[in-house]
């Protein structure tokens, strides 16, 4: 077996010519935060969004909503609340929870993991698609939870949790894992 990238402690990774289709994806998403001007289609937008509600949630509650932003006033202004994205991507999709969808107390927190889920999802589907993305935190921070739900006009209820900037990628990153043996327990810890 041929050896790759290495942790301390950690074994000889595979070649990636030998991963399967998926594990190349998830080695191949990375953070891009350089894009071209070029637009996303409606189609890939809706492919997107279709991939991030095939994720798991709890009971199936699916609690998420998704605002689509693509006006470039309005992406704009949203870099401009966001200290941490102050990127230019020519999509946004904010990923948001619905507490009235949410599991019931008190299991009502595992919207967070649910809504997480469904944007790893469209993050991986952008990779596939030859897009790329980056996703910007916007809960728990209390800041930019009142001022993104502000600009976008959330109701009561409805909680970003985080913006995905997506576009066609201005910049390459090579696949990778962090993958650290070291960080791994059996049976315990």
């Amino acid at each position: 077996m041929a050896t790759g990238p290495q942790a301390d402690g950690a074994a000889s990774w595979p070649p990636f010519e030998s991963l399967t289709a998926v594990e190349q994806t998830i080695w191949r998403r990375r953070s891009i935060r350089r894009f071209t001007e070029e637009l996303v289609s409606p189609e890939l937008v809706e492919r997107l969004l279709m991939a991030g509600m095939a994720a798991p949630s709890a009971s199936n509650r699916r609690p998420w909503e998704f605002v689509v932003i693509d006006d470039a006033e309005l992406l704009d202004k949203l870099q401009h609340r966001l200290v941490l994205g102050r990127y230019r991507p020519p999509l946004a999709i904010v990923v948001c929870g619905n507490l009235k969808r949410a599991y019931p107390p008190p299991g009502r927190d595992f919207w967070m993991q649910d809504c997480s889920a469904a944007a790893q999802n469209i993050l991986l589907a952008a990779t596939g698609l030859g897009l790329g993305s980056v996703w910007i935190g916007i809960h728990p921070v209390g800041l930019f939870v009142r001022t993104v739900s502000q600009l976008l006009g959330l109701p009561r209820g409805i909680v970003p949790l985080g913006a995905l900037y997506i576009g066609h990628p201005a910049e390459t990153r090579p696949p990778r894992t962090q993958h650290d043996a070291t960080r791994v327990h059996h049976n315990g810890y």
